[in-house]
């Protein structure tokens, strides 16, 4: 079986060399070539096509975000596996959003980036704990603003030209339980009034678009 091929790229030249210390004399690994900024990362992929490519994200020049783009939008087969010093939203979920297969963290043991490389190469994604869980807590916050069934019934009446009485009468509901509803809305979406939130609902994709 043929080894799986990896391609480094980190601007920190120590930092290449314990990456590639830490796969060699392993014969199911091969370190095909560095890349010290996301520029190289994407020639030298065109040029080797590795299996793997661990990328860094704070480079000069090419991002690893902006790298991870640009290999995406050429094609390139290769998972591309994070290994970076920062596990902030900032980094975080650009990374993965731009098409990074997983996300880990530099400190992680030998043991762990060994099975993480492996497991991009089959496609699968692999995250640092510090990572998944500050995912998990970012959709619980996602999933907390979102807006109910009954809030989205309000909504729709709302951007259809009802007033809060119509919609009341309507959904079987007082008016005063429209005017809660719509408080509501205004706090989750982030606005201060009907046709703000009528306009984010629509910018958000919760409506659909009026037909013409």
């Amino acid at each position: 079986m043929s080894p799986t091929r990896i391609l480094i790229v980190d601007d920190h030249p120590v930092v290449r060399d314990g990456l590639r210390g830490m796969f060699q004399g392993d014969e199911d690994f091969a370190v095909v070539g560095e890349a010290g900024d996301g520029a190289d990362a994407v020639r030298l992929a065109e040029q080797l096509d590795p299996d793997v490519i661990l990328m860094d994200l704070h480079m000069p020049g090419v991002d690893g975000t902006t790298a991870i783009q640009q290999l995406v939008q050429r094609g390139s087969r290769a998972p591309v596996l994070v290994l970076t010093t920062y596990d902030t939203d900032a980094d975080v979920v650009p990374a993965l959003e731009a098409g990074a297969t997983g996300y880990l963290l530099k400190d992680a043991p030998r043991a762990e980036l060994v099975r993480a490389v492996r497991a991009a190469q089959r496609g699968e994604s692999v995250l640092a704990p510090s990572v998944a869980t500050r995912l998990v807590s970012q959709l619980r916050t996602r999933s907390g603003d979102a807006l109910s069934d009954r809030e989205l019934e309000v909504l729709t009446l709302i951007a259809q030209g009802e007033t809060n009485r119509g919609a009341a009468a309507r959904l079987f509901i007082s008016e005063a339980t429209v005017k809660t509803h719509l408080l509501h809305i205004y706090e989750k979406l982030g606005v201060g009034d009907r046709a703000a939130a009528v306009a984010e609902a629509y910018e958000r994709g919760l409506l659909a678009p009026k037909r013409a």
